[in-house]
């Protein structure tokens, strides 16, 4: 059975950091784009950060770029993101997500296409006080 696991959520305070981790079971990170989105209330689902296990290249969007950072240790099959200089604005609910197709797809992809990504995570809450 395919799951993707992500833990690190939590509260703190404008200007900490935090660092989540998606554990992914039942499948290797060979030949994925993994990614991770997050989802505000009320607000459209937004991809964040990805990277490809091919060549470890990265995409951020412009709103964490410089704060956010994706890493995966393959060894353990696991995806982290360490965000750093939190915002209120990044409260959501983040979403740790796996997709065979490239980076550059996945990274372009507009929401209505989401539904088509391999593989989702169940979501961990970080909560970013003012």
């Amino acid at each position: 059975e395919v799951q993707l696991v992500e833990s690190g959520g939590g509260l703190v305070q404008a200007g900490g950091s935090l660092r989540l981790s998606c554990a992914a079971s039942g499948f290797t990170f060979d030949d994925y784009t993994i990614a991770w989105f997050r989802q505000a209330p009320g607000k459209e689902r937004e991809g964040v950060a990805y990277i490809s296990s091919r060549d470890g290249s990265t995409i951020y969007a412009v709103s964490v770029e410089g704060r956010f950072t994706i890493s995966t240790n393959n060894a353990k099959n696991t995806v982290y993101l360490q965000m750093n200089s939190l915002k209120p604005e990044d409260t959501a609910v983040y979403y740790c997500a796996a997709d065979r197709r490239g980076i550059t797809i996945i990274a372009t992809l507009f929401p209505k296409d989401y539904n088509g990504i391999n593989y989702w995570g169940q979501g961990t809450q970080v909560t970013v006080s003012s």
